[in-house]
């Protein structure tokens, strides 16, 4: 197993160059079949945030957090995974869930909030689950899914199953007391999990040097008895390799790692969020030329694999499918009044019912619909 990464100091500013370690057995390498899908599941991504985030702007949704910059290191982590594996995610793992096979339309009802939601319209925006596809709901607080995801692993430990946890962090959860308590339990009782963050060097607001005095996040991993790996986030290879890895170390009951993902957020952390109050523009600029989908692409066409002709037919392709999943999802009418009420009492009480009933006998709000929306 590789040991944990050296990285130069330079490794907590916001500089594009990456400190590589050295990599993972060639045997973790990704065949060019899984490379190609996984390069239409990076791309189908990019189309569905860019025109999300559209329908924020215009008031069709009410908040969406996307993933621009991030997808190798979102996705070629997630695709390293066998399906029985659970995802425990942050903010920029949902895309994994269609990679999948969860539907897209349930998916955007998420986001709409309506009765195509599975959580029943529940939780905000972003924050997809599906049990079919093995991967629960984030909640927003910073880091609490990393202990939990620990205590799935050793579920899974106890009752001797294979299964492996994916634990994703941004470089901002290092810095809460969830994270030390994750890995140290982890690191004692060798608990399958792999701890995957994304450094996209900006927790909200707040870079990676004010995070961390360390030489990088990898490093931690020494002091839980683990190995960590620091890797070119925006190399979906490096990504895959490295994570696989360590899914494979974790599954052979040797314990859990920790991989860093070096990578950018490209646009703002969500939809709520102005990043030019804190940043330079400049250093967005440097990072877009390492963008992780135009890097596949031309390993793609300089293995023979893929051509231009071929991408501007796959870009028109994703377009319609997204559009269509939005114009079905968008369609959907508000979850029932009543189902607020569910779920939460085996017996409903008294004062629950009154409630109930008052609710039903006030006539609803209407919805606008998107037309009404667009005209405004």
């Amino acid at each position: 197993m590789t040991a944990p990464a050296a990285a130069p100091a330079a490794a907590a500013s916001t500089s594009p160059a990456v400190a590589r370690s050295a990599s993972p057995a060639e045997s973790a390498s990704p065949s060019p079949a899984l490379l190609a899908r996984l390069y239409r599941e990076m791309l189908r991504l990019r189309t569905l945030d860019e025109r999300m985030m559209t329908l924020q702007r215009q008031g069709r949704v009410g908040f969406y957090g996307a993933c621009s910059g991030q997808e190798a290191a979102t996705l070629a982590s997630a695709i390293a995974l066998e399906a029985d594996d659970w995802i425990f995610p942050a903010l920029r793992e949902s895309g994994a869930m269609l990679m999948r096979g969860f539907s897209m339309v349930p998916y955007l009802c998420q986001v709409f909030g309506n009765e195509g939601d599975i959580t029943k319209g529940r939780q905000m925006p972003s924050h997809m689950a599906g049990k079919s596809v093995n991967q629960v709901s984030w909640g927003s607080c910073i880091g609490t899914q990393l202990p939990q995801a620990v205590g799935a692993a050793m579920a899974a430990k106890i009752k001797g199953e294979k299964t492996v946890i994916a634990a994703y962090m941004g470089d901002g959860a290092t810095s809460e007391g969830d994270f030390h308590v994750a890995l140290n339990f982890a690191g004692v009782f060798k608990s399958p999990v792999v701890f995957i963050c994304q450094n996209n060097h900006w927790a909200i607001s707040v870079p990676t040097s004010k995070q961390t005095a360390s030489e990088s996040i990898a490093i931690k991993a020494q002091g839980y008895g683990m190995p960590g790996i620091k890797v070119d986030g925006n190399d979906a290879v490096a990504v895959y390799r490295a994570v696989k890895t360590a899914v494979d170390r974790a599954r052979a009951g040797e314990g859990p790692s920790l991989i860093e993902c070096e990578t950018y957020r490209i646009g703002a952390h969500s939809s709520s969020d102005d990043p030019t109050r804190y940043r330079d523009e400049r250093e967005v600029e440097a990072w877009k030329k390492r963008d992780p989908i135009d890097a596949l692409r031309e390993k793609l066409i300089a293995s023979g694999q893929w051509d231009a002709a071929r991408d501007e037919a796959l870009k028109a392709e994703l377009l319609v499918e997204v559009n269509a999943a939005i114009d079905e999802a968008e369609r959907k009418p508000d979850p029932p009044r009543d189902g607020l009420f569910d779920d939460v009492y085996q017996e409903m009480p008294w004062h629950l019912r009154e409630q109930r009933e008052e609710l039903l006998a006030a006539p609803p709000v209407p919805r606008p619909d998107a037309k009404q929306i667009a005209g405004k």
